[in-house]
């Protein structure tokens, strides 16, 4: 049996809907911030419980921009976790900035309880990462960034609609960066990033930095950049709205299908659940002993397992220049030994699932 990591061909196995709806915009010509740019803003902002949202080219622009929208760059310092993907750590250098570390607890997610050891005069703002889905300890963070008077960007490029205390992501901090990847929760078909923010003020900001800084067709208020979200995959993403619920609702049930099961295995370890939170599953993820012999395992079964990820950025040789060091952030490092991912999207059979389970199973067994 095949088990798919990608699920792309399923959930666009009916292309008609879409493709009227893009034989209107092309009648229409309405191919840069049309209409519907502006009404999938709306419906997303919403969705996360943010009073503004902006369309922006990807997921790393939208951390970039609300980077510079803060007005952080050279000679900043942003603190992050090592464990996320390279765009974290990339809009940061990108902004300017300088990106300073934190180890992350046993959810995958920055530590909140080591981020104040971090701060420095030069610090400016905190990104975390509410990686794989688990949102992270956002009250405890806002408090931490109230105390010293800094800003907050939540990366939540892997977590649209989680949930902390009732709250979404994505209205915790001054600004958020939302992906919509083909392989994210709610996906278009290409790149795409939706920042979100409850201070108009800054909207205001950040709907001149994606557009050149242009006040209309003649002014240029500021000097900005070109990163629009495409009237095209906004149609796309206006189409899959309805379902958005529905596929986290999915991803949910299978994974605490894979915990009931999983956890019965004394070889493999879950990070902890907590139940103030809702976490949405962009990756399911735990620890396994043999991690290596067991991806080989289940690819050869036909389970497209994957790790994510192999090295953390301290180790990467693009943060050389950083001067970080293996031992620096120990539980990132245990974790890049030992983590590993299951297909856990909405279109798995039950069938599918079960096969998942069972080969984990016979290969410990």
């Amino acid at each position: 049996m095949k088990v798919p990591y990608s699920y792309l061909q399923e959930q666009f196995s009916d292309l008609e809907p879409i493709f009227a709806e893009m034989r209107q915009l092309v009648q229409r010509g309405d191919f840069t911030l049309g209409a519907a740019v502006a009404e999938f803003e709306q419906k997303f902002s919403a969705y996360c419980g943010a009073q503004f949202g902006i369309g922006v080219g990807t997921g790393t622009d939208a951390l970039f921009l609300a980077l510079k929208a803060l007005n952080i760059g050279v000679g900043d310092e942003v603190i992050t976790c090592p464990n996320t993907f390279v765009a974290t750590v990339g809009a940061i250098v990108q902004a300017g900035a300088r990106p300073v570390f934190v180890d992350s607890n046993d959810q995958f997610v920055i530590d909140a309880s080591k981020i104040e050891a971090a701060i420095t005069p030069r610090t400016k703002a905190i990104m975390p990462v509410h990686y794989s889905g688990q949102p992270c300890d956002m009250p405890k963070i806002m408090a931490i960034a109230r105390h010293h008077n800094l800003r907050v960007v939540e990366d939540a490029c892997q977590s649209i609609g989680g949930e902390i205390n009732g709250q979404r992501v994505g209205s915790w901090g001054d600004a958020a960066g939302f992906s919509l990847h083909p392989l994210k929760n709610l996906n278009v078909w290409g790149d795409g990033g939706v920042i979100t923010t409850n201070s108009k003020a800054l909207r205001d900001r950040l709907m001149l930095l994606r557009n050149h800084g242009l006040k209309n067709r003649d002014v240029v208020e500021i000097y900005g950049y070109n990163s629009r979200l495409d009237t095209v995959q906004a149609v796309i993403g206006l189409w899959l709205f309805p379902q958005a619920s529905a596929i986290t609702d999915s991803r949910i049930k299978t994974a605490n299908q894979f915990d009931r099961e999983l956890s019965q295995l004394r070889q493999l370890r879950l990070p902890p659940r907590s139940p103030n939170m809702r976490h949405v599953y962009h990756l399911y993820m735990f620890h396994a002993e043999r991690r290596d012999e067991l991806l080989q395992f289940l690819l050869k079964n036909g389970v497209d397992a994957k790790i994510h990820y192999p090295i953390p950025m301290h180790l990467q040789p693009a943060s050389a220049s950083l001067g970080y060091k293996l031992g620096d952030f120990p539980i990132t490092e245990l974790h890049m030994n030992s983590v590993i991912t299951l297909p856990v999207h909405q279109h798995l059979t039950e069938e599918q699932k079960q096969y998942c389970m069972d080969k984990v199973r016979e290969f410990y067994q």
